[in-house]
């Protein structure tokens, strides 16, 4: 007997009437990871953008001078920056004023801002280049551009879906993962169907679209065994969006800033940055995963980010080449015998586009730096003062930026280095959380470093002379004021509530990041816990010189005094015990530490340093409470064990006691008395 019911089938592979329709690589899984931003997720959406000779811009926008026209910047004798107009004549970094001047006569040659000795503020000076002894290089205007660019790429981006980490002062990554999921779902209906059988692992229906409009974007071409016939995966669709989101991005700063710049779209950071320096200037290359090894295997691994330095030098002598296509032919195992195992791994990946390293949104700095090399040498305290005075004024104009009037971000430590000949001496002091940090406050501290250090005698003259501030942290919001406890009524009652309203904005990971903070430093162990690093430095620090050969040499090196200083904001008492006691062994070095110390401790016989004899006195004191807590612990351990043991062996103590009595055969007892 037939069936009335027509013929359903049973597989989701032949839903909609045609059995040989295919399904895509990718599945439902996949597609979720997309979502999450997934750094496993083949779907990854990652792009670059890199302004355009990024100096040379902003002289050219302040200036107000036409696009065309030639433009370096100057700092001292060397050029640092060379706008693209420029290098048609043949300009580039390494040639010295008097040959671009030659080379180009109409050249716009624009001198860095800077500090003057004496002066309060830094401005563009007209005579900066000839005095280098009383001049200090401010990168401030550059750096209140690239803040401004990134606000503006971030009000492009929706702000619950976006991404973003500041790489340099003038680029920028972008996880645009999260969008491309968002866009995706409303372009194509039929990806927000229920999965089939409810399994993540089934694959996503092939996009319906056969060919894709790259419009002006610089497209990488296909590996050898692929061809622009194929029809376009999901893969495919998700890069297209991103190059999307990525023109208009370029289109904001542009037209709001009037600044140029190029992007990288790819499925990672890696690759993104190599797309982004790919075509310039003012355009952007997307690199599909199905190009990613012809890409690759024209370049030198040298230009991949972390293989430059040391590491390329290493890898270009161990296997004899700087390109991609020949170290694809070395195995795993050699690369393991040559790099060591997880080096060795990691570049065995990296040279095949494989790179898992996040977006990380938090670019926030972690430490400032102010420094001045001396030439000539500078030779007297009220020099430095002048200097340690301009030093203070340019870290706490940065301080500005970052948010510490308004107490979001703070420092913990400040640190001086001062260089005398070969040597480099440090000294480091904590700001106190409970004072206002302000050009003056900054300033003070320095000068008290610097007077220990001259303290110690043969200090001069001084080559070198940096001023940090680091260990940064987010600020205490919501306490209340004293204020507040000294009004009455419904303004208390006000202020209590707005404090309270304020407390609860704060995320359950904040919460759940002091929680762990505070379980880690309560007790007695917050006086022993372990500090930071705080080594001396013997390179060049903070010294401003022409810039590196970085694939970013304009962003990276300009942003050189924004490094990271491993400083410890609290130096742990026993720990310094340990450093005076080496000190005291080697000579020299302990009599000049003598020298600048007035307070002996009456306890311990050591010699303190006037500004941590509080300090020094509340150690001891937790010292006492440790040892007292470990005594009274240790006599109840006893009294608890002898108590057990009483119990236990009952009368069997006393037959011991009566047996120990009695001598031993041939023992005889003495009388006395």
């Amino acid at each position: 007997m037939s069936s009335s019911q027509p013929f359903q089938p049973s597989s989701p592979m032949f839903a909609g009437g045609d059995p040989l329709r295919k399904k895509s690589r990718f599945t439902y899984k996949q597609l979720a990871l997309l979502a999450a931003s997934s750094t496993n997720c083949p779907l990854r959406v990652i792009a670059h953008v890199d302004l355009d000779a990024f100096y040379a811009q902003c002289e050219m926008v302040r200036l107000g001078v036409p696009e065309d026209q030639p433009l370096a910047v100057q700092q001292w004798q060397g050029l640092i920056a060379i706008n693209y107009p420029s290098r048609k004549f043949g300009l580039s970094r390494h040639v010295n004023i008097a040959e671009a001047k030659k080379l180009c006569p109409n050249l716009i040659m624009q001198h860095v801002a800077t500090w003057k000795e004496g002066e309060e503020k830094w401005a563009y000076h007209d005579d900066a280049a000839k005095n280098i002894a009383t001049h200090k290089v401010s990168l401030d205007p550059y750096r209140l551009e690239s803040r401004q660019i990134l606000s503006c790429i971030k009000d492009t981006l929706p702000v619950h879906l976006q991404k973003v980490e500041k790489a340099s002062i003038d680029e920028v990554f972008m996880d645009l993962s999260a969008q491309v999921h968002s866009i995706l779902l409303e372009r194509y209906p039929e990806l927000s169907r229920p999965r089939p059988y409810d399994d993540p692992t089934e694959c996503l229906p092939l996009p319906p679209t056969t060919a894709l409009d790259w419009q002006a974007d610089a497209l990488v071409d296909l590996d050898v065994d692929e061809t622009e016939e194929d029809d376009p995966d999901w893969d495919d669709v998700a890069i297209l969006i991103g190059s999307e989101i990525v023109r208009d991005v370029r289109a904001a700063v542009r037209k709001q800033l009037k600044y140029t710049c190029s992007g990288g779209i790819a499925q990672n950071k890696m690759l993104a940055k190599l797309g982004s320096a790919h075509k310039k200037p003012n355009q952007q290359t997307v690199i599909r995963n199905r190009a990613v090894q012809m890409f690759l295997s024209d370049s030198k691994f040298t230009k991949i980010r972390g293989l430059g330095g040391k590491l390329g030098d290493q890898i270009t002598s161990a296997f004899n080449t700087d390109t991609v296509k020949d170290l694809l032919e070395v195995p795993v195992e050699q690369l393991k015998q040559k790099l060591g195992d997880d080096t060795g791994t990691w570049v065995f990946q990296i040279i095949r586009g494989i790179d898992s390293s996040e977006v990380n949104s938090r670019t926030q700095i972690k430490s400032m730096l102010s420094a001045k090399s001396f030439r000539p040498s500078i030779n007297t305290p009220e020099q430095a003062h002048r200097w340690l005075r301009i030093f203070a004024a340019d870290i706490y104009s940065r301080l500005v930026e970052e948010g510490v009037l308004e107490n979001k971000r703070r420092p913990k430590t400040l640190t001086l280095h001062f260089r005398h000949g070969g040597q480099t001496k440090s000294r480091q002091t904590p700001i106190s959380l409970g004072k206002k940090i302000d050009e003056t406050a900054l300033f003070e501290l320095a000068k008290n470093l610097l007077s220990q250090i001259i303290l110690e005698g043969r200090v001069w003259p001084c080559s070198n002379i940096s001023l940090s501030v680091g260990g940064f942290e987010d600020g205490i919001q919501g306490n209340l004021g004293i204020g507040t406890f000294l009004v009455k009524g419904e303004a208390a009652k006000a202020r209590s509530s707005s404090a309270r309203e304020s407390s609860r904005t704060a995320t359950g990971q904040e919460r759940s990041e002091k929680r762990r903070r505070l379980e880690g430093t309560t007790g007695i162990q917050k006086f022993f816990g372990k500090p930071d690093s705080t080594g001396e430095h013997d390179d060049d620090f903070g010294a401003h010189g022409l810039l590196g050969n970085s694939p970013s040499a304009e962003a990276g090196s300009a942003d050189r005094d924004e490094f990271e200083m491993a400083a410890s904001p609290y130096i742990n008492e026993a720990t310094k015990f340990q450093q005076e006691n080496n000190l005291l062994s080697s000579g020299t070095s302990a009599l000049h530490q003598q020298q600048i110390t007035d307070y002996i401790c009456n306890r311990c016989n050591r010699a303190i340093e006037p500004g941590n004899v509080d300090s020094h006195q509340d150690w001891h004191f937790a010292k006492d409470l440790q040892d007292e807590e470990k005594g009274q612990l240790s006599h109840q351990l006893q009294a608890t064990t002898t108590s057990k043991t009483n119990k236990k062996s009952g009368t069997n103590t006393n037959k011991k006691k009566s047996a120990r009595e009695k001598p031993e055969k041939g023992q005889s007892k003495l009388a006395f008395g």
